[in-house]
């Protein structure tokens, strides 16, 4: 993981080399951009395996760098925002981004949410052997990272993948909204509930779950998420 190379995007010198020091010193190589368009092109001929990206770019903003950058080849993209609106955090969510961390901020704590997002990318790497899971009308690769409903692909983001398939493991266990990401984000933050709740919905649309297709993800209020126990098929 030590040797994994991180880009950073951030348009303010002072902070983007405070933030190129620190991941340095923990053993990463980092490349950094401050702008969009150098930052997609860095993203193409380098292929960081996770990028740091500020929201508020000029010209062209994180959440458009974001999309252009998972055009082609998803990467991991922990995004830094200066505002604490959670609309910005949910809009982050929904054009790939898969953490976030609100300016000002501190290096350790970026830190810690780098090496937890390559850690759950090494978890995804050694579950290939696992074998399909089959719930009902769903099926779950994690071999191929691939979702089937009724036979149909489901297009999901790794994030969501990987949510999905931690409730569908265990079905009609209830996990709290801080044991999701802890299994799956691999730390717990008790303001995180939100963007939980957001990738939640994401997943459920995806499944047809607002277009008639029976609940697979049952919301316990006040507490978390289970998968539904019974077959649905």
């Amino acid at each position: 993981m030590t040797e994994a190379t991180v880009l950073v995007v951030d348009d303010e010198e002072a902070i983007a080399e405070a933030v190129r020091a620190r991941l340095e010193s923990e053993g990463f190589r980092v490349l950094v951009a401050g702008d969009g368009p150098r930052a997609i092109e860095l993203a193409r001929t380098d292929r960081p395996d996770l990028v740091v990206l500020d929201l508020m770019l000029p010209g062209m903003d994180g959440l458009e760098v974001c999309k252009e950058i998972q055009r082609t080849e998803w990467v991991p993209v922990l995004m830094l925002t200066a505002r604490t609106d959670e609309a910005d955090k949910v809009a982050g969510v929904a054009v790939g981004a898969d953490d976030y961390l609100t300016k000002p901020f501190s290096l350790r704590e970026l830190a810690v949410r780098v090496k937890a997002i390559l850690r759950r990318m090494e978890r995804v790497r050694a579950r290939g052997g696992d074998e399909p899971t089959v719930r009902g009308p769903l099926s779950i690769d994690p071999a191929r990272r691939r979702a089937t409903l009724r036979g149909q692909h489901v297009a999901l983001t790794p994030l969501e993948f990987d949510i999905l398939y931690t409730l569908a493991r265990d079905p009609g266990v209830v996990l709290t909204r801080e044991q999701l990401m802890d299994r799956v984000w691999g730390y717990r933050d008790y303001a995180g509930g939100r963007v939980v709740d957001s990738h939640v919905a994401r997943i459920r649309r995806k499944l047809g779950e607002d277009g008639g297709e029976p609940g697979l993800i049952r919301t316990v209020h006040g507490v978390g998420y289970a998968f539904q126990e019974e077959d649905r098929s």
